[in-house]
């Protein structure tokens, strides 16, 4: 596994280096096929096999992103976009593919919101995404995990 990212809280590592690539659509697509293109344009080119280690309660996670699974980039609301970005900066894909993956598997860490929250944070720094830009992203995600992935509003600490 390479490291991707380390520090006392957590340890982030994949098998390989993560690899996003743009769906397109084309003429002889269907409706649905467009449609299912328009939500969801970014896909993970390889198996990726990802490693999360809750270095606080010596916790190891390991779960699978399988090659073709699609996703929406950074969902990032549009009255934000000029202070944030846009949902398609190269800097967001990889954290909001673990992100999307962990917002549908809440068990692959075991129902830890914080956690998941952490680790997209993480990600986000390794990107080297500015540290105002992170804040705002890491505490809208912990929102929207909370209202709207069915994780509740209290974090699961044990």
């Amino acid at each position: 596994m390479k490291e991707w990212y380390s520090d006392n809280k957590i340890g982030i590592f994949f098998n390989i280096v993560p690899c996003i690539g743009i769906r397109y659509a084309t003429p002889s697509m269907t409706d649905k096929e467009i449609e299912s293109i328009k939500k969801y344009p970014f896909i993970n080119k390889k198996n990726l096999t990802v490693k999360l280690i809750d270095n606080k309660k010596q916790q190891t996670y390991v779960f699978d992103i399988p090659k073709g699974y699609c996703f929406d980039g950074a969902s990032v609301p549009w009255l934000f976009r000029r202070i944030i970005g846009a949902p398609t900066d190269n800097s967001f894909l990889v954290a909001a593919m673990v992100h999307d993956v962990l917002c549908e598997n809440h068990g692959f860490v075991n129902n830890d919101r914080a956690f998941s929250t952490l680790a997209f944070d993480s990600l986000l720094k390794v990107s080297e995404v500015s540290r105002f830009k992170r804040f705002l992203m890491k505490n809208s995600v912990d929102i929207f995990q909370a209202l709207f992935c069915d994780w509740g509003l209290e974090y699961n600490n044990g």
